[in-house]
């Protein structure tokens, strides 16, 4: 993902019983890949429905970068390549860049549509913001830009053995930076850093026996408070896993989604948590499964809550919003199928059929209110109102570029990056 003062001040994090911790979930600031909830949804002022003369501002980007913006108090933040280095940049709310920094060589995208050097989304409390590439570089720095702290976790703790290009987002918990790296060959790990000095405070194996290619995984943890405990989900080597945010001790395991230990099941797409659930999507794309939080040791048999073997996504990460599940279909013949499901029961209550197009969807999906929006491969935003029977009045608007990181809603904007620019759309 992309010198004035700006007020900063500590993120204020809140609490949903059986929740997601994360900031307020307002419309003023997308502090992480999936927003403030971890979960693609945000409230409060709604982006227009029609964004045909909505462009606000469009901002050529240094490099390709894979990875999606974040906001912070009119503030946007994006990674990119800058050159031949791994590079982050502040833009102000007119999109005028107001700083650049660069960490050193970075390592190039395997030279596929879906990937970079720069897949990883930054991440914010509000005083810093982190940063994370396909180098291994993991760096901190204040809203200003001054950098506070850079290391390199494969110089750390081993080679990249993925094979796609990184996915994962760095998350905070426990006042911490925590990064999940898993991957079949070599190691895996969640690893969490000293938010002020980047030195290890717990480093924990996660590692699963599993067929070849499916322990590589390119989600991004969800950090939840159960019972009084704050947990890292994570999804990943054909396990679910809850660890301690504070220790790194693993508190429950969930398996029983490959128990045959098929190959090349590798997971891209995120889970999405609420309600005491977390909506996992898996087969790629042909699964999706809701598991309870509240469990201890072993709970593949115990905490399935439901699952439904014909609605997934494989790439796409799904949006859980106000109790229900928007998954997307994002490739084969049914490409383009919103299906809407009651995240406690699994019940289906619609499904809906996006614009056909032989093209398909890397992008996940953001609702800002009663509004979805999404946005294909080649650069065609989806709009749409979401009613109670399904999605209305789609609209398409074409940007003209291919587009894999995911838009974000944010003060009645739509902020996304194309492969070449930062495009923001609202009301003037």
């Amino acid at each position: 993902m992309y010198e004035g003062t700006m007020k900063t001040h500590a993120f204020g994090w809140s609490l949903m019983v059986l929740g997601v911790l994360a900031g307020p979930l307002t419309a003023e600031n997308w502090p992480a890949w999936r927003g403030a909830g971890g979960n693609g949804a945000v409230t409060g002022k709604q982006p227009p429905l029609d964004l045909a003369g909505k462009l606000l501002w469009k901002t050529e980007l240094p490099g390709r970068g894979c990875s999606t913006p974040i906001v912070w108090e009119n503030r946007v933040y994006v990674t990119s390549p800058i050159g031949d280095q791994d590079g982050l940049l502040a833009f102000d709310a007119a999109g005028k860049e107001l700083w650049r920094r660069t960490f050193g060589s970075l390592t190039p995208g395997r030279g596929q549509r879906v990937g970079s050097a720069a897949n990883s989304s930054p991440v914010t409390d509000g005083e810093v913001v982190v940063v994370y590439f396909k180098s291994g570089t993991v760096a901190c720095l204040d809203l200003e830009g001054k950098v506070r702290w850079q290391i390199n976790l494969q110089q750390k703790y081993g080679k990249d053995t993925l094979w796609w290009d990184q996915g994962t987002s760095p998350v905070f918990a426990a006042g911490r930076v925590v990064i999940a790296v898993m991957q079949t060959g070599g190691e895996s790990y969640l690893v969490s850093l000293d938010r002020k000095t980047g030195n290890e405070v717990w480093k924990t194996p996660r590692k699963y026996q599993t067929g070849e290619e499916s322990g590589d995984a390119y989600t991004t943890p969800h950090v939840v408070k159960v019972n009084g405990a704050e947990l890292i989900v994570t999804w990943g080597a054909d396990h679910l896993t809850a660890h301690d945010a504070a220790t790194g001790k693993l508190v429950w395991e969930c398996g029983g989604f490959n128990p045959k230990r098929t190959a090349t099941q590798r997971v891209i797409a995120s889970a999405v948590v609420g309600d005491g659930l977390a909506v996992v999507p898996f087969k790629r794309g042909d699964s999706l499964a809701a598991i309870r939080l509240d469990g201890r040791g072993d709970v593949s048999e115990s905490h399935w809550a439901w699952r439904d073997d014909d609605c997934g996504a494989d790439a796409v990460s799904p949006v859980l919003h106000e109790g229900k599940v928007y998954v997307l279909k994002d490739g084969g013949p049914q490409r383009g199928r919103l299906t809407c499901l009651d995240a406690k029961t699994g019940k289906r209550l619609w499904d809906s059929t996006l614009p056909k197009a032989a093209q398909v969807y890397y992008s996940s999906p953001v609702v800002a209110g009663d509004r979805f929006f999404c946005v294909r491969e080649d650069g065609i935003l989806v709009s749409g109102q979401i009613g109670d029977a399904g999605l209305t009045d789609v609209k398409s608007h074409p940007l003209e570029e291919g587009v894999i990181a995911s838009p974000v809603g944010v003060d009645g904007r739509l902020i996304l990056r194309s492969d070449k620019h930062l495009f923001c759309f609202g009301e003037k």
